[in-house]
């Protein structure tokens, strides 16, 4: 069995859990996310803890109640302290700017780029070339920022794109005459 798996997920005080045949939800302060457990997964509430257990002894099983978990206890950071992801445009004239449920991106295009925000998430740009992305579904942040890092990825000669904050761009030397 993994051992991941063998580790219970704590509940802190105001999240409440509910659940109903496979689907399991929890609600705190930040806001409710639910997920559909696996059918090789048991989950037992126990001393305000969930556990994980697999149904039988297979190694699917012992996987799966591994990846159960560490997304129950994702499941509880994003609904008491949620998920964060920060951005940044390096580059000359490259700005952001969030009107709405739409991230505006200037990124050396003949033509802006216009992001549509999904629900759940949240975007807020701090300066022009600061984008900062938050949520309580960590894939789901994880996601939409990769998306909007998409649009125009760091590039190896001068690290001009958009990058992840603290992203470490190794640099390529120029082609020499």
């Amino acid at each position: 069995m993994s051992r991941i798996a063998k580790v219970p997920v704590e509940l802190p005080s105001g999240v409440e859990f509910s659940q109903e045949g496979s689907v399991v939800t929890l609600k705190g302060g930040k806001g409710s996310l639910s997920l559909e457990l696996n059918a090789e997964v048991e989950l037992t509430l126990e001393d305000n803890a969930l556990k994980v257990q697999p149904r039988s002894g297979s190694r699917f099983a012992g996987a799966v109640a591994g990846t159960m978990r560490a997304l129950l206890a994702n499941m509880v950071d994003g609904v008491t302290n949620g998920f964060e992801r920060k951005l940044e445009l390096v580059g000359v004239g490259y700005r952001a700017q969030a009107q709405g449920g739409k991230l505006n991106l200037t990124l050396g295009f003949s033509h802006p780029v216009v992001y549509k925000i999904p629900d759940g998430v949240s975007v807020e740009t701090p300066s022009q070339t600061e984008v900062v992305i938050k949520g309580v579904d960590k894939q789901q942040v994880g996601q939409v920022a990769a998306e909007i890092r998409g649009f125009r990825p760091p590039e190896p000669y001068k690290g001009k794109g958009v990058r992840y904050a603290g992203e470490h761009v190794v640099t390529k030397e120029a082609k020499k005459k």
